[in-house]
């Protein structure tokens, strides 16, 4: 059965089409539903947001293969080459192999999507993201009846990558999603922003965006995708499970062990601008039936 879901978000939440010429305006909610959903028309005032601009969203990551400054990795990830970029693909799927980026996604639909994204440590962004559903590209290599998890892992370059060589945590990083999360049509593969190629430092030449989850779950410049039948280890909940758990929901309820998550800093908003209610789920109510029945409190 397709799913039906609505975004709030609308291109009044993002720098203004003039500055970005010729720019598709694809709202989320094509791919996956069949027909376009109703999208809410303007945001509303709870929904709003400061808008950002392609520099803010290219100037301040976390990105720890090159550095733990907000600013290091716009500094730091120029010299990284995306060109000839492979992704392996392996676990259960009926077509494991190294793949050619280009061969593996070059057929499929590219769409806008602007999604709210928020970060563990209490800031968001809007951010306008071109990318194709990541359930296109599991079902273009077929997977298995067995498969429960994906995983996923970032390259690691240690000749480019300063954080990598300063060991500033364990590396390769890895995330992970349950199936069925990896297969809602909210989950993307993003390949660009407002039309423009990804960034080195915004997870080049593809990244996964989760929007539901906070920003860390949203691996950045992925090399390998695993199906698996396992939950799949990830790297901020190895490092500190206390503290971050697999699952990494958006949840106003359930503080950070050092901050409140009930309220974020909007990027863009200016020193002395208010901050803003989280949303449950970031704003993406449609993906709760995810968890009927999970404690969410347990299982953040």
């Amino acid at each position: 059965m397709a799913h039906r879901w609505k975004n709030t978000l609308t291109s009044a939440d993002v720098t203004p089409k003039s500055i970005w010429m010729n720019r598709r305006s694809v709202l989320a909610g094509l791919a996956g539903a069949g027909a376009l959903s109703s999208v809410g028309g303007m945001a509303t005032a709870q929904d709003a947001l400061t808008p950002n601009t392609l520099e803010e969203i290219r100037s301040y990551n976390n990105f720890y293969e090159f550095g733990t400054g907000k600013g290091d990795p716009s500094a730091n990830a120029g010299a990284m080459d995306t060109s000839g970029w492979e992704v392996t693909i392996d676990g259960l799927v009926d077509n494991p192999g190294t793949y050619a980026l280009n061969d593996l996604i070059g057929d499929m639909t590219v769409e806008e999507r602007i999604y709210r994204f928020r970060c563990v440590e209490a800031w968001s962004m809007v951010v306008p993201w071109n990318g194709f559903e990541l359930a296109d590209l599991l079902n273009k290599v077929g997977v298995q009846s067995g498969a429960t998890h994906v995983a996923f892992e970032t390259a690691v370059m240690p000749e480019v990558m300063i954080g990598v060589q300063r060991r500033v945590m364990d590396f390769p990083y890895v995330e992970g999603l349950r199936l069925d999360e990896a297969m809602h049509p909210l989950t993307l593969m993003a390949t660009g922003i407002y039309d423009e190629p990804l960034a080195n430092q915004n997870g080049a030449p593809m990244r996964l965006v989760v929007p539901w989850k906070y920003g860390f779950k949203s691996i950045k410049s992925i090399v390998r995708i695993t199906l698996t039948d396992e939950q799949p280890p990830t790297s901020w909940s190895t490092i500190n499970p206390r503290e971050y758990g697999f699952y990494s929901n958006v949840n106003p309820q359930v503080d950070h062990p050092r901050w409140s998550q009930a309220s974020e800093r909007v990027i863009g908003g200016g020193l002395f601008a208010a901050r803003k209610d989280t949303l449950m789920f970031n704003g993406y109510p449609e993906v709760a039936s995810l968890y009927e029945g999970l404690d969410l409190a347990a299982n953040y």
